[in-house]
């Protein structure tokens, strides 16, 4: 990226509303743009270029006099938009609407090969899409010599995406063998999920055996999160797993998926398969910033839920950064919230505040079962009492006449247990 093309321009345009601009400024910032100036409007969407046209006149403007080399829209351009908008700015400007500045993000977080073929398949789906709306609009465009009336356009993206899923399909999938391994030895799994900067990380810090939080962190960074969103989308592509340890109960704890407010369908889509320690985990915590208006949290709560639909586990909310707000109004946003967020854990990831509560209600959603057994002494019962400690919590363990032994855990764990005790009677 050059020094010219890294300077931006955003513009913003809701139909009914002022725009919120804060989220697409982090997204700007997190692919490396240093941004010049901020145009919003709140006007219906323009059928030629998404924008009015004198705002558009503006922004040209704006580009001229601060020589910036990109002007980013928070909003879906279609073809023939980006088109027009390419062709009414001054010579060379570089035009990205939200999804290409989104899937510009993933690129370069793309670490693996997993990652960076997810990446490839939503830029050819969303390429599709595309090439379906030219042929729809049927417009001349100068970046697209020819139309394709026999479908060959639609045919060739068609067999890249098959590649690209082939090659996806080919992959081992280490991380489903690694979970399966772990269950099998009695780890419980818990998923950190949530918006943008609600807190996860912070969180993951608080709770993990082998993370501290450092005194010298300011309230509220958020840790890794510093970076704002792109340290968040990240983290979408590459999860961070850490050990903890609640109530006995041995847990890998997930911080996972940073969502944002429209989340491209395609990537959600390609990165399906990130979203296992979601879909996989005996608890989801769903994080959510209650500094937040209660309108943004509600289209926060919804997007979130949106995404985590069909989680096999129980879902647990937890009402962050808790300190910012008086106990009348976050009392007022709990009652406001209680259709999406029943019961919610109230904490501050930072003040250490809630944190108990939170790991007691985990312990209490994990699934377990529990027993007990009178057993002979002997080096065999002592091996025994070994692998339920590796394996389970030992409520209680005591050496009398027989050795009496009290475990809970994973159902799967009992019953190996008790399979494994009726050898030693």
């Amino acid at each position: 990226m050059s020094r010219q093309s890294s300077r931006a321009v955003l513009a913003a345009r809701t139909e009914t509303e002022e725009p919120n601009t804060d989220e697409i400024e982090a997204l700007t910032e997190a692919a490396g743009y240093t941004i010049q100036e901020v145009f919003t409007q709140t006007r219906p969407e323009d059928p030629t270029y998404d924008l009015g046209l004198g705002k558009v006149d503006e922004v040209a403007d704006e580009i001229r006099e601060t020589t910036a080399g990109t002007v980013i829209v928070d909003n879906h351009l279609s073809p023939a938009q980006l088109f027009n908008l390419t062709d009414r700015l001054p010579d060379g400007t570089e035009v990205r609407d939200r999804y290409r500045l989104i899937l510009d993000i993933f690129e370069a977080g793309a670490s693996t090969k997993r990652a960076q073929l997810q990446v490839e398949l939503a830029r050819l789906r969303h390429e599709l899409h595309r090439r379906r709306e030219v042929q729809s609009e049927d417009v001349e465009y100068n970046w697209f010599p020819t139309h394709d009336p026999e479908g060959e356009w639609i045919r060739e993206v068609k067999q890249r995406i098959d590649r690209v899923h082939n090659k996806l399909n080919a992959l081992p999938d280490e991380a489903d063998a690694s979970r399966n391994r772990k269950r099998e030895e009695g780890f419980d799994f818990v998923a950190l999920a949530g918006y943008t900067n609600a807190g996860k990380s912070t969180l993951l810090h608080r709770l993990a055996d082998d993370l501290t939080l450092e005194a010298s962190e300011p309230a509220h960074s958020d840790l890794g999160e510093t970076a704002g969103v792109e340290d968040r989308l990240f983290k979408t592509l590459d999860t961070t797993t850490r050990r903890a340890t609640m109530d006995g109960r041995r847990v890998l704890l997930s911080d996972t998926v940073g969502f944002i407010r429209d989340l491209p369908h395609d990537l959600v889509e390609a990165f399906r398969s990130t979203l296992t320690e979601v879909h996989d985990a005996d608890v989801v915590v769903l994080v959510v910033d209650a500094s937040k208006p209660v309108a943004a949290l509600r289209e926060r709560i919804e997007t979130c839920h949106a995404e985590i639909a069909g989680t096999g586990g129980s879902v647990l909310t937890v009402f962050n950064k808790a300190d910012c707000l008086d106990d009348g109004e976050l009392a007022r946003r709990q009652a406001e919230l209680a259709d999406l967020a029943p019961n919610p854990v109230v904490a501050s990831a930072t003040e250490d505040d809630g944190l108990d509560e939170l790991r007691a209600r985990i312990v209490d959603a994990l699934p377990t079962d529990s027993a007990e057994f009178d057993l002979p002494h002997g080096p065999e019962t002592q091996q025994f009492v070994s692998w339920c400690h590796e394996h389970a919590t030992v409520d209680s363990v005591t050496y009398e006449d027989q050795v009496s032994l009290s475990i809970r855990g994973r159902p799967t764990i009992v019953t190996q247990a008790r399979s494994r005790a009726e050898s030693l009677d």
